[in-house]
């Protein structure tokens, strides 16, 4: 029996990630090679994507099958045709901005102050 919630979570990922890269419904089908009915009917939740079309569309939003279907909250990153090299840089940025967040939200702030800039 389908999860009613993953149900919903799904067609919901498809839009979210579709809108996060400024594609039309137009633009998404184009690149799956379906129609805009069809796309209008995944995020509606009319009809769910077939396993072979949950891998493409996970393709091309670089996410995982799981990612979209909600177990699995990581977002991959494309690195073929990348040398060792330049993947290990991609890691060490990744890691710099995981930290910088981290402690930015880790650092308190004072509350209710206001910052002006003088002319």
């Amino acid at each position: 029996m389908l999860d009613s919630a993953k149900y919903i979570n799904l067609c919901e990922m498809i839009k979210k990630l579709r809108s996060e890269r400024g594609f039309s419904q137009v633009d998404l089908a184009e690149k799956l090679s379906v129609t805009k009915q069809c796309v209008s009917n995944w995020e509606n939740g009319n009809i769910l994507p077939s396993v072979e079309m949950l891998v493409k569309i996970a393709s091309l939003f670089s996410v995982s099958t799981d990612y979209l279907l909600g177990f699995d909250d990581k977002k991959l990153i494309e690195t073929s045709g990348l040398t060792e090299r330049q993947i290990l840089h991609l890691q060490m940025i990744v890691e710099d901005v995981q930290e910088h967040n981290n402690n930015f939200h880790s650092t308190p702030r004072p509350h209710g102050k206001k910052v002006s800039k003088n002319k």
